[in-house]
């Protein structure tokens, strides 16, 4: 018989867990450390995912991969022994304080000192990625209890001695870090220099609470289930469990849209519709004449490093306030998808006022004149939703009123399976991890857009999109990359995409069926080499470049190549 390789248990390892949470998502609650909860544990600890790097060793806390989920958990969550996951069910006018975590923009509502309710908008993957989360969480919960016990089953002097310092710090009173350092090591299973190195970074991130207190607060919870009983549990509310799959957010969220290019009479001009950030459309079009005084005749990157500094907020707000004067408009979300939307009428704007970097027809512009929308980036599964919804026509009474989409710009961040950070991905199709689902398309962009730029360029390889960038291993990916699939990065949103796309174009012609589209990817890490993973930390200045590259180059094809 022959043996299974690491990365066919690995797949098997996440079809699993997907089955696993979609079953426990239907049945409505779990207990993280009863029989479905250890399933999860023990898929987990197989797959052994490079973004949270040593899960599996018994001993050593991850602190990498805890830091990275607690900037995406509502603080405090280290605390509450009881986690329910709801939709958007009224909390937002009730008197509770909402959290929202620091690298993910979700509503989280404190409601007692044991329970937290998180609202989840966002359709499956962002559900399944939270319980990815919260999975590794209890396993890392785990060793620490291991860790503060000792051989007879009594809390260790080290342990004793955190319990102090954490009430120190809640209190605001002093203590010796360097002692405290000593103790937390011990809890974690690191070494004295890990553990300073962690507390540092804990630090300084914002939005989380003190590593001390995290720590203790996972190793208590840990203590009062093993040794009171006191079992912890997750559980998803009825709302949420019937509102999953169904578009209701992203329908409220696509008809706002629509009707403010109603509103505006610009439903009949050329649609351009990207998914990007939300700055570096605006900076790159606005910024050079908005900040002439204060930074004349630099180049939009250049602008852009500067408009990126924190202690530049007040530039930052006069290129918005003179985007707001000259054809832009901002559409902030208030149906639960978290996506905001700009939409720029480019004929409200000089434009011999854009920098030179742009490669814009101005005699073309003024005859077609485009209308662009920026939306801001989905999440997942999330990315169907909301471009399927984009699509449809505009029903204003009996009429329907079809979009006139000339092109479709995805500009993403990605893991890279060749090369570095900041490096550029330009796939020709997309295969969705797990199923038969592949995507081919013709990509407007090519290598020899990004050429001479001091980045390495990928293309002519697919990009796989991963059911959930929290559980991919160095297995799986080295075989979409080394086998004839010849992948060339991965991320989580193209395949859902180009799914809406091609049915809005091809099958339910919605939108012509020539649409141009554009698939650019920028590396925010490579999990193949050590170090590189999302976990250890963001892009930073590094990834300046490569969005304002890629913002540029679709802009010139819009402005200048698009229009016959």
């Amino acid at each position: 018989m022959l043996k299974r390789t690491r990365a066919q248990e690995s797949r098997a390892a996440i079809q699993r867990l997907h089955v696993a949470m979609r079953h426990l998502f239907l049945r409505g609650r779990y207990k993280p450390l009863g029989v479905s909860g250890e399933a999860m544990i023990e898929a987990l600890m197989l797959l052994r995912p490079e973004i949270y790097g040593s899960i599996a060793d018994p001993e050593r806390v991850e602190l990498e991969g805890l830091l990275y989920i607690v900037q995406r958990l509502p603080r405090g969550i280290e605390e509450c022994r009881y986690i329910k996951l709801i939709s958007r069910e009224g909390y937002d006018e009730s008197n509770f304080a909402p959290i929202i975590p620091a690298k993910r923009r979700r509503r989280c509502y404190r409601i007692d000192s044991e329970q937290i309710f998180i609202e989840m908008t966002r359709g499956r993957s962002d559900i399944y990625d939270i319980l990815t989360h919260l999975t590794f969480m209890y396993v890392e919960a785990e060793k620490i209890r291991r860790n503060s016990l000792d051989g007879k089953g009594r809390k260790r002097r080290e342990w004793i001695k955190l319990e102090d310092i954490v009430k120190r710090e809640e209190a605001g009173e002093d203590f010796n870090l360097e002692v405290a350092y000593s103790y937390l090591s011990t809890l974690l299973g690191r070494t004295y220099n890990e553990t300073v190195e962690a507390c540092q970074k804990f630090a300084e991130a914002s939005g989380v609470n003190s590593i001390f207190h995290i720590a203790y607060w996972l190793g208590q919870k840990s203590l009062d289930e093993f040794q009171e009983e006191k079992d912890r549990e997750i559980s998803f509310s009825s709302a949420l469990r019937e509102e999953v799959g169904h578009h209701y957010h992203g329908e409220f969220w696509a008809t706002n849209i629509k009707k403010l290019l109603a509103d505006k009479k610009l439903l009949d001009r050329p649609l351009h519709i990207i998914s990007a950030n939300l700055h570096s459309f605006m900076n790159a079009i606005y910024a050079p004449k908005a900040l002439e005084k204060e930074l004349p005749h630099e180049a939009v990157e250049k602008i852009a490093e500067q408009l990126s500094q924190p202690e530049n907020v007040a530039l930052q707000r006069k290129v918005q306030k003179f985007a707001l004067r000259n054809g832009m408009s901002i559409l902030e979300d208030s149906s639960g998808m978290n996506i905001d939307v700009q939409i720029f009428d480019l004929t409200q704007l000089d434009l011999a006022v854009l920098s030179p970097d742009i490669d814009c027809n101005d005699a073309l512009v003024e005859q077609e004149q485009p209308i662009l929308l920026v939306m801001n980036y989905a999440f997942g599964e999330q990315a169907f939703e909301a471009m399927d919804e984009l699509l449809k026509p505009h029903e204003a009474g009996e009429k329907e009123f079809a979009l006139n989409v000339a092109s479709i710009s995805i500009m993403g961040k990605a893991g890279i399976l060749e090369g570095g950070k900041g490096d550029i991905m330009i796939p020709n199709a997309h295969v969705f991890e797990g199923t038969a689902d592949n995507y081919p398309f013709d990509n407007e962009f090519s290598k020899a857009d990004f050429d001479g730029y001091g980045l390495q360029v990928f293309e002519q390889g697919p990009m796989i999109t991963v059911l959930g960038t929290s559980l991919q291993n160095r297995d799986i990916l080295r075989y979409f990359f080394r086998s004839s699939w010849n992948g060339i990065g991965l991320e989580m949103e193209g395949a859902h995409y180009q799914k809406a796309i091609q049915s809005a174009s091809r099958i339910r012609r919605n939108i012509r069926a020539d649409v141009k589209l554009r698939y650019a990817y920028y590396a925010s890490d490579n999990p193949l080499i050590s170090g590189q993973t999302l976990a250890s930390g963001s892009l930073g200045g590094e990834g300046i470049r490569p969005t304002y590259l890629i913002t540029i180059k679709i802009l010139n094809q819009i402005l200048n190549n698009d229009i016959d």
